[in-house]
């Protein structure tokens, strides 16, 4: 079967499909899902200059458009870590940076890191990574066998109190995680990192200074909640392109309604939960948190 060429509809202008048959193995890699973001509401926080830490690395400052592979956390997960990341919004088929080697696949171009395994991290881990976890929402707890599934897929995994979507300061104490785990390879470790950013799934009443819990969340604190992780984020690339170049892919999994035609939530079937933002970029060894 001919494999198909890049396709770049709904990309943003300098967005770029590398080959990730080069960058497996010489590049650390990062993994950042923002759980629930919605599209709309990151695109109007780049676009507004909200979000400067973020959107100094998105190409051309502006967030693609993609549909998730699933509407909530588990399903979604899921499919990425076997290497459906979010598509591209635009007709495909559409070459991706990981597959499973299958028969028959479209998705699978001359670029794209192929693993004879299950799924990507023990691909990964099968040409030499080092797969770490930091969880954050419920399906990452390690607190009952269906919060294990999904971190038990990494050599290491890491989940506090601290972490989980009840936390005010949750990404704070993540990227200070991260740190410590980077920090403890060894110099020759090539390392694949995941973090689930649980910040902006609900509650996230209590990032917008003077919101009640009776007043509950709604859109502007949503927004709330991805403008704290901006101001953090800066230390977990820093961290993660530490000690050596690092190919970093932030997205959500997700979006979630806030009463759109009358949906409250996710785990349905509405633009606001299956339209998310994504970006794939490099970070240059050395750089400093801002």
């Amino acid at each position: 079967m001919q494999p198909p060429p890049p396709d770049t509809t709904g990309a943003p202008e300098g967005a770029r499909t590398p080959d990730m048959s080069e960058v497996v193995g010489s590049h650390d890699l990062l993994l950042v899902t923002l759980d629930t973001l919605r599209h709309d509401v990151a695109a109007e926080l780049a676009a507004a200059g909200r979000i400067p830490h973020l959107a100094r690395h998105l190409p051309g400052g502006v967030w693609e458009k993609r549909h998730a592979p699933g509407s909530f956390t588990y399903a979604s997960h899921q499919a990425i870590f076997a290497g459906f990341l979010p598509t591209p919004a635009g007709q495909g088929p559409h070459p991706r940076l990981f597959a499973a080697r299958f028969a028959g696949s479209e998705s699978t171009a001359p670029g794209t890191f192929v693993f004879d395994t299950p799924d990507l991290l023990s691909g990964l881990e099968g040409v030499g990574y080092r797969t770490v976890c930091i969880g954050g929402v419920g399906f990452f707890n390690k607190r009952a066998p269906l919060g294990s599934v999904l971190p038990g897929m990494f050599q290491e995994s890491h989940w506090e109190p601290e972490f989980g979507v009840a936390s005010p300061t949750s990404f704070e104490a993540q990227v200070a995680r991260a740190e410590q785990v980077v920090a403890k390879l060894p110099a020759e470790q090539r390392l694949f990192l995941f973090v689930n950013v649980s910040a902006l799934h609900q509650p996230n009443w209590f990032h917008t200074p003077g919101a009640t819990r009776e007043a509950g969340d709604s859109r502007a604190t949503h927004a709330a909640a991805l403008e704290y992780v901006d101001a953090h984020i800066g230390r977990l690339f820093a961290a993660a392109s530490s000690r050596r170049r690092c190919f970093a892919i932030v997205c959500s999994d997700h979006g979630t309604a806030y009463g759109d035609d009358g949906y409250t939530g996710h785990r349905l079937g509405h633009e606001s939960v299956w339209t998310v933002p994504y970006a794939h970029f490099f970070l240059e060894p050395g750089a400093t948190a801002p």
